[in-house]
């Protein structure tokens, strides 16, 4: 039997859909608005009244939201982060800038990434091989974990948002990502071609970093440059001014975030059941880490 989806079958869908009107006007209503609100009934918003016994308090102000990108763990991190932070300044509200970590992120994922296909490459890892294959998937994802914002954070610090706000490719990276992806699977090529020919360290290095300066340019361009020094002011609850600064972010961790908030001294935890793998032991998944260091 064909289970492909012809053009009689799909000349058949078509010809169902349009013979109802409950689908027309779904599709005219779904097709302005979100279709969980045009789905959302009336009445049940009517009747619905959320109070609840228990009530967990809201910590932090404003609510942050990574919108349409995968910057949860900076998200989470930051607010932790954020907590003792406002308690220490004695401050309602307030959030580190998102942005500025997802800025540093890229630029030192992208150079990781290259130096990864050099070391891959002279230890003769093919292209079909699983560990290349891997890192040519998915070069420049958004995604990451706890080792990898601390070294962002001990390396370039942190800043308010309000110093380096969201830009577009922020909260819906998928484009910028695109366009990442499509420039580190050229330079994978090319740096694999250079070794493959005996090229020495020092011309590879070269290579990689005009290649950096090109992804430095596509990351400003889509995310903006953050300042090497910024001016934090601030009134506190009880109305008192205060002003930080100037301060380059890394200097604004040290002395302002460090002293409530040490990335350096935590670490994370997780379970692996597998018999293989022993508990309370620290265990290191390469390549993670995202910084060369």
């Amino acid at each position: 039997m064909d289970s492909s989806l012809n053009e009689e079958i799909l000349t058949e869908f078509r010809t169902k859909f349009y013979a109802s009107e409950k689908n027309l006007f779904a599709q005219n209503v779904c097709s302005r608005i979100d279709p969980f609100d045009a789905c959302l009934s009336r009445k049940s918003l009517e009747e619905a009244h959320h109070v609840y016994e228990y009530k967990v308090e809201n910590e932090g102000k404003p609510v942050s939201n990574q919108k349409n990108s995968g910057r949860c763990w900076i998200f989470a991190t930051l607010n932790v982060i954020r907590l003792p932070f406002m308690k220490a300044l004695n401050i309602d509200d307030f959030e580190f800038s998102q942005a500025y970590l997802f800025f540093w992120d890229k630029i030192e994922r992208c150079n990781y990434f290259l130096n990864n296909i050099v070391e891959t490459a002279k230890r003769n890892e093919t292209v079909d091989g699983r560990l290349v294959s891997f890192l040519l998937n998915d070069p420049i994802s958004d995604g990451g974990q706890w080792d990898m914002i601390v070294n962002l954070i001990t390396k370039h610090g942190l800043m308010p948002k309000k110093c380096f706000p969201e830009s577009f490719s922020c909260e819906t990276s998928a484009k910028m990502n695109q366009i990442l992806k499509t420039k580190l699977r050229e330079y994978a090529k090319a740096i694999r071609d250079l070794i493959a020919k005996g090229e020495g360290d020092l011309k590879v290095q070269n290579v990689i970093k005009d290649q950096m300066s090109h992804i430095y340019r596509i990351v400003a361009i889509c995310l903006g440059v953050p300042s090497e020094t910024f001016t934090f002011s601030y009134y506190d609850k009880n109305k008192t001014y205060h002003s930080i600064g100037p301060i380059t972010p890394k200097a604004f961790y040290t002395e302002h975030v460090k002293p409530v908030f040490d990335v350096d001294n935590k670490v994370c935890i997780v379970t692996d059941p597998r018999p293989s793998n022993e508990g309370a032991s620290l265990y290191i998944q390469q390549p993670t880490s995202r910084v060369v260091t």
